[in-house]
Order: structure tokens, then sequence, then C-alpha cells
């Protein structure tokens, strides 16, 4: 889906991202993997490139204007051209905890990192995609982007800004064949991150992933490879009409709470019941 396509990943050396690198090489695409820290970026490539893959790394800090445009400088040198591009930086988020009880710089660290770093990327890659009349720009964020969801903290206005920039960025590259997509997700509980958790904290993680699962309309959390899966369908010629949107991919979170929806034990004309 992606042969002949160059992809830019920056900070693609965490679980999910090296995820959707995988994803983009498998599907064809050559990658050019960068991140603020060397070493995870080459881990991942090596892989790629163990499975007959195409990748290159770079060490970029996606929150340096003047290293990536450098860095998008030295890439188009040597292919001519970026077809894709993915921003997955890390966005330091404290949560878990009321409004009240958060100090200032932990509310706007997400956000202000979120904004600098996509502007930063984003830009530099779209005044690319502005010469060669195409190319595919994605983002992501999470449950929080789309409902009010309590204890979020940062990361919601976060997501929330992602999106904004995301359609406004739609909008304005649309006439030069660009196209700007936003993938909300809701957690997925085979990143590193809620691995981590469960790992330390077993008992509690089992309640707050349950808690999670019933927020969803198929009652499950989608894995880092629904995540990765959408991407290289948005990335490909097959999305071709599609920008300018957020696609959820959160197993129904952000549709509608629907915790309170039970299987009946009954049947209807042989179809099973549900009722509120």
């Amino acid at each position: 889906m992606l042969q002949n396509k160059n992809a830019v990943i920056f900070a693609a050396g965490g679980s999910l991202g090296s995820t959707i690198a995988k994803a983009f090489a498998a599907a064809g695409a050559t990658v050019f993997l960068s991140g603020r820290t060397i070493a995870p970026v080459q881990k991942v490539a090596a892989e790629i490139l163990a499975s007959d893959g195409k990748a290159y790394v770079a060490q970029v800090d996606a929150m340096d204007e003047a290293a990536v445009n450098g860095y998008v400088s030295k890439v188009m040198e040597l292919t001519g051209a970026i077809d894709i591009c993915f921003n997955l930086i890390d966005l330091q988020v404290v949560q878990n905890m009321p409004l009240a009880d958060m100090t200032l710089g932990d509310f706007v660290r997400p956000s202000a990192i979120a904004m600098q770093s996509h502007f930063i990327t984003d830009i530099a890659v779209a005044r690319v995609m502005m010469k060669q009349a195409s190319g595919v720009i994605l983002s992501l964020t999470a449950t929080p982007g789309g409902i009010g969801y309590p204890f979020t903290a940062g990361f919601a206005p976060a997501c929330a800004a992602m999106e904004s920039f995301s359609r406004n960025l739609a909008g304005e590259l649309g006439i030069y064949g660009i196209r700007v997509v936003n993938i909300r997700s809701g957690g997925s509980p085979d990143s590193k991150v809620f691995a981590d958790a469960i790992a330390a904290h077993p008992d509690v993680m089992k309640g707050v992933l349950n808690s999670m699962e019933n927020d969803t309309m198929l009652k499950k959390l989608p894995l880092m490879a629904d995540v990765a899966n959408t991407a290289v369908f948005l990335a490909s010629d097959m999305a071709a009409s599609i920008t300018g949107v957020t696609v959820d991919v959160s197993c129904g979170t952000t549709a509608g709470l629907n915790y309170r929806a039970k299987k009946s034990t009954g049947a209807v004309n042989g179809m099973e019941n549900s009722r509120i």
C-alpha cells in the first residue's frame, strides 16, 4: 500500500512509534526514523532492515526548529520527495489527579510540547510537500480529545489543540494536494506505558483497564497494531479523499460512553437484545 513512498517519522523510538514505523516499512515505504535519543531508533531500524525493509536513522530533537529544518532538507537531498510525515513525540503528561491539585507547569507542559513540536515538524514538511503538490501529514491524539474525561489533566487540552491544528492545517494545505489527518486512539494496553504500569501495579491496573474497556462500545481497547494499520491506510492512496478529520480508533469511546449497556439473557426474533 505504501510502495515507493518516503515516510518521515519523528520520535520513532517509542513502542507506538516503532510499531507504526515497522508497519509503514512492511507496507513498502522507505522510513526515515529520528529521535532525540539515537539508540532506540537504531534498534527499530535494525529490526526493519532484518525484515528486508528500508530504514534510515538520524538523531533529531523534534522541539528544535533548526535541527528539524536541516533534517528535512537532508532527507529531500537523498530522496527528492517526502510523502508521509508522522510526529509521535512524548508529551510528558502528568495525569490521574484532579485539576485542582495540579501545578501550572504540569498542566501546560503537554500542550506546549504538542503545539511547538507539531508546528515545527509539520510546517517543515508542509513546505516541501507544497512544492511537490502531494503528501500526507498524520498526528495522534487520544480519547480526551473528543469528550470530557476527568483526571486527564493537561493531556485533554493538548489533544484538543492537536486536533484543531490538524483541521486548520488541512484547510490550508488541501489546495496543494496535501492531506492532513489525525488519529484518535484509546489507550493501547500493549504499549510500553501500560505494560510498565501493569508490571508495577498489576492489581490496580486490572481495575483501570476494566474501567477503560467498559467505557468503549466494543468493550475492548485498541492495540498498537490497530493504530498502525489505520495509519498505513490513511497514508495510502486508498484514503485519497480523507482529510481534515480525526479518525476515531478508540473502539467507540468518543462516539458515546455506553458503560450502562448490558447484554440481555433473552432474545427478540432470534437477535440478542440489549437494554439500558
